[in-house]
């Protein structure tokens, strides 16, 4: 059965709401606003005419210039980052019908960020592109790990199972990385602030080497959404409605972890970004995936974008990476959610 007849069966899931115009006008907006926030705002107040100025004249050699184009890299860089997260998010929490799930709670970006550290302590590799492939590898493999530990015992993969085993996991793992890089000076100087996520480093050498990872999970998670809303109905339902449920979540999930795993990669395990965009998506747009995926990577850019802002300010005159500001606004959002659905399945 196609996706277009899987979506075409699944009325619960099929309907547009009469304000998503309404949303999308006013995310575009919030878009809009978060990018000029971005480029203005910092530790150095860039003016309108300095920034006009900037971007009309590219070729003028100047500080207030160079500052602009710094902010512009950066920005674009967030901008990518959050959507990747947002939609990793959005496919997590569908494959494993986990209303919590998020690469970080998981401990997919940990994995990522140990292979990584293990990549540069012993490996001595330095260039993005080698460090997206370990970052990859990690990623999938601790997915795998994660959910088997959670699939163990009565009941499956249940979302409070699958909290824990990522919880354990994600704390053995952050031990590891310590041991591997508190010995080693050179190590440690180079990924002091990677290690808490950052988006301060970016270039656009990062963001080509990162764009087509991009590309293909944002593709991935776009052409499963139909079969993904099926799944949201159980196993059964949806196997009666043509979807082969494991070959579903095995593609949606290499996806997830393409995108997460890219992400930690050039910026460090930041986390909980997938876990606020999808909720915020949520509550305004209903269950629906064909909408929750791009509107989630929408909702992922703009709070990755602002709380890079947010860190600049309070920073100020230096900056507080971005992975410490989600991770200050995330953890208490998780904990009111765990508290309110009782970790309930989607």
């Amino acid at each position: 059965m196609s996706s277009s007849s899987i979506s075409e069966n699944i009325s619960l899931h099929s309907h547009k709401p009469r304000h998503f115009s309404k949303v999308l006008v006013i995310s575009i907006v919030l878009l809009g606003l978060s990018v000029l926030a971005s480029l203005i705002l910092g530790s150095r107040l860039v003016t309108w005419d300095e920034l006009t100025n900037a971007i009309l004249h590219p070729g003028v050699d100047s500080y207030e210039s160079s500052v602009v184009h710094k902010r512009i890299s950066r920005t674009v860089f967030s901008l990518l980052c959050g959507a990747a997260l947002g939609i990793s998010g959005a496919l997590m929490q569908a494959i494993t019908r986990n209303p919590i799930a998020d690469p970080s709670i998981l401990g997919v970006n940990t994995g990522a960020a140990l292979f990584v550290v293990c990549g540069i302590a012993f490996l001595h590799i330095s260039t993005a592109s080698q460090y997206i492939w370990l970052a990859l590898a990690g990623a999938g493999l601790t997915a795998i790990f994660v959910f088997g530990v959670g699939s163990m015992g009565r009941g499956g993969p249940t979302p409070i199972k699958l909290i824990l085993a990522g919880a354990a996991t994600s704390a053995a793992l952050s031990s590891l990385v310590s041991a591997i890089m508190i010995p080693r000076t050179n190590v440690m100087d180079q990924f002091r602030y990677w290690q808490v996520g950052s988006v301060g480093a970016a270039s656009w050498d990062s963001i080509s080497t990162f764009a087509p990872f991009l590309i293909v999970g944002v593709i991935v998670a776009i052409v499963t959404g139909p079969a993904l809303n099926a799944l949201a109905l159980g196993d059964e339902a949806a196997t009666g409605l043509g979807v082969r449920t494991g070959t579903l979540r095995l593609v949606a999930a290499v996806a997830g972890v393409i995108l997460c795993g890219a992400v930690t990669a050039l910026a460090g395990p930041i986390g909980f970004i997938g876990l606020l965009s999808t909720h915020i998506v949520r509550l305004i747009l209903g269950a629906d995936l064909r909408l929750i995926i791009p509107m989630s990577a929408v909702a992922g850019a703009i709070v990755l974008t602002l709380s890079d802002v947010i860190g600049r300010l309070i920073g100020s005159p230096g900056e507080l990476e971005v992975g410490v500001v989600t991770a200050f606004i995330g953890a208490p959002i998780l904990i009111i959610l765990a508290m309110r659905s009782r970790v309930r399945s989607l």
